[in-house]
């Protein structure tokens, strides 16, 4: 006759231990596969992400818009905003976002914007019509421009400076961030595709950390 083999209360405990260290361990590579393989977030669903891909965008139409209207520097700007391009890409992949998402209608999502900010400042009382324009149309010295502009980053490198779609070369433009009460005095050096631009010297006076957008935003014409 064959006896049958019992384990001991020993025995049966250290192999219970086992099986659960074993399927715990399962559960840990499961989990660690899980987080590796997370999707990259979009520009709605992170406000770095949104503020990229509204740099990316702006520096596209600008591209575009060189390519429409070329003149004897489009090549030379063109390819300078070609290596902006690529860079706030690297940044995107940095930041865990969608490489190469591009907020093409960012102008058109700022104008959205002042609409709703409009609203706010209908009650407020209003300026004469001459008042904070000089004899040109322009804004005068001193006076808010762009009500209602979100301000980003060009990527571009060297001393502050800022670029604009409606302010000539050597326009001074003051922009404070109203998030954090931080603001920086800086020359329109170039043309962009918004109102104004800020370099990453310019902009890393100004930015909360982390952040690539300034949403409230006061920009006003200094010089």
């Amino acid at each position: 006759m064959s006896r049958k083999r019992t384990l001991g209360p020993r025995k049966k405990l250290a192999l219970l231990v086992g099986a659960a260290t074993v399927a715990g361990g399962g559960a840990f590579v499961m989990a660690s596969t899980s987080n590796a393989a997370q999707p990259a977030k979009t520009a709605a669903e992170s406000t770095v992400c949104q503020g990229l891909a509204t740099a990316l965008g702006n520096n596209e139409n600008f591209i575009d818009g060189q390519r429409a209207n070329p003149d004897a520097q489009s090549a030379a700007r063109i390819a300078n905003r070609q290596a902006v391009v690529e860079e706030i890409k690297r940044k995107q992949a940095a930041s865990g976002c969608v490489v190469g998402e591009s907020a093409q209608d960012s102008r058109s999502a700022q104008n959205g914007q002042a609409g709703q900010q409009a609203g706010e400042q209908a009650a407020q009382p209003s300026a004469p019509a001459s008042q904070g324009r000089d004899q040109g149309g322009a804004a005068a010295s001193g006076q808010q421009v762009c009500q209602g502009s979100t301000v980003t980053l060009s990527g571009e490198g060297g001393a502050p400076a800022a670029s604009s779609d409606r302010f000539p070369a050597g326009t001074k433009l003051k922009v404070t961030n109203l998030d954090n009460d931080k603001s920086t005095t800086v020359e329109v050096t170039s043309t962009s595709g918004s109102c104004v631009l800020l370099n990453n010297a310019a902009f890393e006076q100004v930015r909360e950390p982390g952040k690539f957008l300034i949403r409230r935003a006061l920009i006003e014409k200094v010089g």
